[in-house]
């Protein structure tokens, strides 16, 4: 079936829902609306699609488009939910349960007739998190159950007026920033937690601090540090920590608003908006005591003769002290006693390579690109020339660009089923480094390599596997992940044959190190990246500030 997915945004979603969707056989395009509605009615007219999805839209499809057309909007809501915030409501009120239903355009928002709707249990985290992972497999069971039923021709959807979905309608306004106000003197930690999760990639909390207004992006609690509530007491990592009622929170990025002046109004890490050397820095060890609540990006646990390096940065991007911090990191667990290694394994993002927000905030960014890129090199080449025991990448949610060679660079590739990959960087005008002139031809094979790279498509994990990136697809919900891997990862390190595998690994190293040097990849590699960083002419700068500055209308 010929499909066209009109959407605000290409995201997660959209990519998920254009891959798999791929992978069952139909021709799918994509229609940015950002673009205008001319724009999407010219695309209706050049590709004259059987059915049209709305996997992620902001604003209404033309009249004239879903008044001639079928057009499916995925509405992150369960049955008879209305509104633009339903994911923010769901957090807020605290619901075990949500759903996505899968609807009809008509004139009236989110009234059209029900295609089809998909239960999910909400798990304690980001709102982010939550439509990448639950609401995400949710929306795409909905949507295949509804491209099957149009297909088929016979099934009708089931108007709202219907007494099985009048009852349960619901119209919840937007939630707006008044309502996600925090009340440092009064709200305690849970609640501040809870409503800094349920803004933390869009759109922020809305707060001052020391007098100037600035968005607050995600949280975490912390059990130890307290203070004067709203006083700031530390940094770790980037973050900051806040003092509330009854304990202390840490919060990963601000942002500052568009008219306060500052030259870089998006999301960074926090201790780099207020820029305070006054505030002491707070480090976690790697391995926490237990029962300790508090929060880090990194940490490392050890199960018999399996260890695990977990990370989790806002977004999957990794900036330079990101790419050192968990380099060090990994170079403490090679110095632990274990035959398998796992890198990853936390679920929502791996990686999604360099952070281009901190490199767009930087007095020079070029200098920062090539500092950046640098630095995650380093971290691949030690995964790569790592051969005294497995390394298992595990992947619980998407990866792209250098994120994906990171995971390439393991020995083995553990994917969670509902992640997508990006394995190229054409899109952000960049050729590329991390190795993946050696990782990805060594997997895929030299022409898919080629056209994976030049057709910058996304792909699903499925199609990942059939093409050699992945070993394994781990078909488990998004939250039992971390523990699906540890088991799996016990397995390995218990299989008779680990040694042989280790020996053969070791020889293999050496053998293609006497073929052609890493030293060699990366410096053919760095050459051309260079030469686009430090080009002001170079379509990587233009690309990078929309990207980042959200400039409607950029690059997909």
């Amino acid at each position: 079936m010929d499909i066209l997915l009109v959407a605000s945004a290409f995201n997660s979603l959209s990519q998920r829902i254009h891959a798999e969707l791929t992978d069952l056989g139909h021709h799918v395009d994509v229609a940015l609306a950002v673009r205008g509605p001319d724009a999407v009615r010219a695309a209706v007219r050049a590709r004259r699609p059987e059915l049209i999805i709305a996997p992620m839209l902001r604003t209404a499809l033309p009249d004239d488009v879903w008044q001639r057309h079928t057009c499916l909007i995925v509405h992150p809501g369960p049955l008879g939910d209305r509104g633009p915030s339903s994911l923010d409501w769901a957090i807020a009120e605290q619901a075990p349960t949500w759903g996505v239903t899968v609807l009809q355009a008509e004139a009236a928002m989110d009234a059209g007739a029900v295609w089809a709707n998909e239960p999910f249990e909400v798990a304690p985290v980001g709102k982010s998190d939550l439509y990448r992972n639950e609401a995400a497999d949710a929306a795409v069971t909905a949507v295949h159950r509804a491209v099957r039923r149009y297909a088929d021709g016979s099934y009708k959807p089931l108007p709202q007026s219907d007494p099985a979905i009048r009852s349960r309608v619901v119209w919840r306004d937007v939630f707006t920033q008044e309502r996600r106000r925090i009340d440092w003197t009064a709200d305690d930690t849970d609640t501040v937690v809870r409503k800094l999760r349920g803004a933390d990639s869009q759109p922020g909390v809305l707060d001052e601090i020391r007098g100037r207004e600035v968005f607050l992006h995600g949280g975490h609690p912390e059990g130890e540090l307290r203070g004067v509530p709203g006083e700031l007491l530390a940094t770790r990592a980037g973050a900051v920590c806040r003092a509330t009622r009854d304990g202390a929170v840490w919060i990963p990025e601000l942002r500052p608003r568009r008219n306060s002046g500052d030259p870089a109004p998006f999301r960074r890490p926090a201790a780099d908006v207020l820029a305070d050397p006054a505030l002491p820095e707070s480090p976690a060890p790697l391995e926490p005591a237990p029962g300790r609540r508090t929060w880090s990006d990194i940490r490392y646990r050890q199960h018999g003769d399996v260890g695990l390096v977990t990370f989790s940065f806002p977004g999957g991007a990794m900036s330079t002290d990101h790419c050192r911090r968990l380099l060090a990191a990994y170079e403490y667990a090679l110095a632990r006693p274990t035959r398998v290694l796992v890198l990853g394994g936390r679920r929502d993002f791996f990686s999604n390579g360099i952070h281009l927000n901190v490199i767009e905030a930087a007095p020079d960014p070029a200098v920062e690109s090539w500092a950046n890129l640098d630095a995650m090199d380093d971290l691949v080449e030690a995964v790569l020339r790592t051969t005294d025991r497995l390394v298992v990448a595990a992947l619980g949610g998407n990866a792209a660009a250098g994120g994906v060679m990171l995971a390439l660079a393991a020995d083995e590739v553990w994917c969670r089923s509902g992640a997508v990959l990006n394995p190229h960087y054409r899109r952000m005008g960049l050729y590329g480094s991390e190795f993946w002139t050696y990782s990805l031809p060594r997997r895929a094979g030299a022409e898919t390599a080629r056209r994976l790279t030049e057709e910058a498509q996304p792909v699903s994990a499925v199609t990942a596997a059939r093409l050699g990136l992945v070993d394994r697809l781990v078909p488990v919900p998004a939250q039992d992940f971390t523990a699906e891997v540890e088991r799996l990862a016990a397995a390995l390190a218990g299989a008779p044959d680990l040694d042989r595998r280790i020996a053969a690994k070791a020889e293999a190293r050496r053998a293609d190190e006497e073929a052609r040097p890493l030293a060699t990849y990366r410096a053919e590699e760095l050459a051309r990246m260079h030469a686009l960083f430090f080009d002001p002419g170079a379509a990587y700068h233009v690309l990078r500030a929309d990207f980042v500055r959200k400039v409607p209308g950029g690059a997909r």
